[in-house]
């Protein structure tokens, strides 16, 4: 058994002279959360698509379980569950008849499974309620229940935040979180940055249709070995660091230093600090969130993701 589940080879979509999607290489492996993040127009959806085998490439190919989907969908897509945007329900049928429906055309599953997604996502109390009386939140939990009904090994979810409160973005992180636990591998995309940096293992991050960075989330959040200092005169301290070839990035902000360090090592700052007079009063190694590194990375000053 492959150790990735989905994977892009120089995948590309053009439409007309348009390139939405430049020559992407992405793997995701089992058993992930793996976030895919863009600015508005990057091609993620475009991308998420082209691995449903909804849109064909213009170049390149997206490898599902093991196989070609575009030539071995019939095989390897019953064994992927997919959100995409909105989810369709009907809301004059009650949840649980929506996924009735939903698995009459998978072929029909136990009814011992409709119980079962229901209680996962946290819907049996309400599962006899009409659709139409359902919160968005509820409402993203059915279709993420839809995309369960077939117990896939790897669930495509576009946007599944999309929309909800604060409370319904928890619940909608809590099911994500269970689902990984579970076993499952989990490829979402999402504007809720906050909420990928608590769930996600890795993310790619793509602008104007290429891919910009794939990295674990722990390895973007360490920063790039800077360190934040308070000192008594922070204009003082920054003037003798930039006379330093590995202090020329030092900077100001919000009234104490960010700087890189002589080594690397922050002992090694507060070292030559002092030996100027300036013993620094506080001294930590620098880490961003992820909003920051999107937008550094994307250069999007609108904050606008999709």
């Amino acid at each position: 058994m492959t150790d990735t589940v989905l994977s892009t080879h120089r995948l590309s979509k053009s439409y007309g002279s348009r390139e939405a999607v430049k020559g992407i290489d992405v793997e995701v492996r089992r058993g992930e959360v793996f976030g895919f993040l863009g600015p508005n127009g990057a091609g993620k959806t475009t991308t998420i698509r082209m691995a449903l085998g909804l849109i064909r490439p213009t170049g390149g190919r997206v490898d599902v379980l093991g196989r070609d989907v575009q030539t071995h969908g019939g095989e390897v897509l019953p064994r992927v569950g997919a959100l995409v945007e909105a989810p369709a329900l009907y809301g004059y049928l009650s949840g649980r008849d929506n996924l009735k429906a939903f698995a009459s055309v998978l072929g029909g599953v136990p009814r011992s499974r409709l119980d079962d997604v229901m209680e996962l996502v946290g819907l049996s109390g309400r599962q006899r309620d009409k659709v139409k009386a359902y919160s968005l939140g509820m409402k993203q939990r059915l279709g993420v229940a839809a995309a369960l009904l077939h117990d896939p090994e790897l669930l495509l979810l576009d946007e599944p935040a999309n929309g909800l409160d604060p409370a319904g973005i928890v619940e909608m992180r809590d099911l994500l979180r269970e689902l990984a636990a579970m076993g499952k591998t989990v490829f979402i995309s999402s504007h809720v940055l906050a909420e990928v940096q608590q769930i996600c293992d890795r993310v790619a991050i793509i602008n104007l249709g290429e891919l910009v960075r794939v990295a674990p989330v722990a390895d973007l959040l360490a920063g790039h070995g800077e360190f934040v200092v308070k000192v008594e005169d922070p204009a003082a301290a920054l003037a003798l660091i930039q006379g330093h070839e590995w202090g020329r990035s030092a900077r100001l902000e919000n009234g104490v230093v960010v700087t890189p360090s002589p080594s690397g090592r922050g002992r090694d700052l507060v070292q030559f600090l002092a030996a100027a007079g300036m013993w620094p009063d506080l001294l930590r190694r620098r880490q961003q969130n992820l909003e920051e590194i999107f937008l550094s990375l994307t250069g999007n000053n609108d904050g606008a993701v999709s």
